[in-house]
């Protein structure tokens, strides 16, 4: 079968790498014009690694990988430490993986690499897909510039605002979620020994919080910080005076104030998501990544949803014809719909509910972590980290 990709990003890519690994012939269009990741840090639980050994990615991404030792979770006033989860040992034991960090960049360059060796992914820039027409034997997706490309199926890996997705299930803007997010990498050379871990920290403060973890194989700082302000318009990558950024977090606890005060360089986002749709096929289309579930940050999951979506559709589309598109679809859109919905709703909680109290709602959520068990906070995110695409 021939396969077209709107999109070139994580999704798109790893969309391409897994249908063409199953014999069938993908053309990636991106609308930039060269294919390249931007942003910083992002976080890979085991689940992304099983997904990326499936993608033949595994070894090259693990070798750019921090393998991060610990998640912490910290009060971001008092300083005090709520709880942490180990993620060695028996961590790595009953997933099967490690929890690792990666830049954006390093992650995209294995996908990309791998898709420029495979002879069945042609990988096309300065595309960038307007729609769609389908017919019962096919399906054309049709560029800004009028260009037209044909084949069996057509899968939006086109982002949070696919073109795609708006044909398909027109459900207009994404849902600006009330919160802003500032980021930076700091130099690891400008980082107080003290401050340094092998660690995924996040700050909670009220209507605050801030993560930081090392990147780019230890040798930087990627500190995202985030407030709930509110903000009821989408930004994306805006310079902003580190002042400003500064001035959002009130009353940090001095290890708190010390971080953010590392970052020079800052770029703030108002955060997106979606809420769940059941459906994202149309015929001989369906949609995969932030195009089909996006979701915000908290869970640290987007990513590694999209590797997931990317294997499932591999694998329903092995052995297919063009004549079983719709219904391999269907049942790829069945696989995914529950547990990429479950992700979305839980990260959405987790800004709301466990990032963001003050006061005595602080409290209790501090008491409620801290009298978890590590083996308690291991099976509270085994739905997630655990599951082997």
């Amino acid at each position: 079968m021939k396969t077209i990709v709107a999109g070139g990003g994580i999704g798109g890519l790893a969309a391409a790498l897994a249908v063409a690994g199953h014999g069938h012939t993908v053309t990636v269009l991106e609308r930039q014009g060269g294919f390249a990741e931007l942003g910083a840090g992002i976080q890979l639980g085991p689940n992304a690694f099983h997904a990326l050994d499936r993608l033949g990615v595994g070894d090259r991404v693990r070798s750019a990988a921090v393998h991060i030792n610990e998640l912490r979770f910290m009060d971001g006033t008092t300083g005090a430490r709520v709880t942490s989860l180990p993620l060695t040992g028996r961590y790595r034991e009953r997933f099967g993986n490690p929890y690792a960090v990666v830049s954006r960049g390093d992650l995209y360059a294995a996908l990309l690499t791998a898709c420029r060796a495979e002879p069945g992914v042609e990988l096309i820039g300065s595309q960038d897909v307007m729609t769609y027409r389908q017919t019962p034997y096919g399906v054309t997706a049709v560029t800004w510039d009028g260009e037209r490309f044909a084949g069996d199926l057509l899968v939006g890996a086109d982002g949070i605002r696919s073109a795609v997705r708006a044909k398909l299930i027109g459900d207009g803007e994404p849902r600006v979620s009330g919160h802003t997010i500032y980021r930076t990498i700091v130099p690891m050379a400008r980082v107080p020994e003290e401050l340094r871990s092998n660690a995924v920290t996040l700050w909670a403060g009220p209507r605050w919080h801030f993560v930081h973890y090392p990147i780019g194989s230890g040798r930087f700082l990627n500190l995202a910080a985030t407030r709930d302000d509110g903000a009821t318009t989408a930004v994306a990558g805006l310079p902003v005076p580190r002042s400003q950024v500064l001035a959002q977090f009130p009353q940090p606890g001095e290890v708190a104030r010390r971080l953010l005060e590392l970052g020079r360089e800052w770029r703030t986002w108002v955060l997106c998501d979606r809420d769940p749709v059941p459906d994202w096929t149309d015929g001989r289309v369906a949609l995969l990544g932030d195009a089909a579930h996006p979701m915000l940050q908290y869970a640290a999951q987007g990513a590694c949803m999209a590797l997931e979506d990317a294997v499932v559709l591999g694998e329903q589309l092995a052995g297919g014809d063009p004549e079983s598109v719709v219904q391999r679809l269907e049942k790829y859109n069945a696989v995914r719909r529950e547990r990429t919905a479950r992700a979305v709703l839980v990260a959405r909680a987790m800004g709301e509910r466990l990032y963001h109290p003050a006061g005595a709602a602080a409290v209790a959520r501090n008491a409620l972590l801290s009298g978890l068990s590590v083996d308690e906070l291991q099976d509270e995110v085994a739905w997630l980290h655990g599951t082997r695409v």
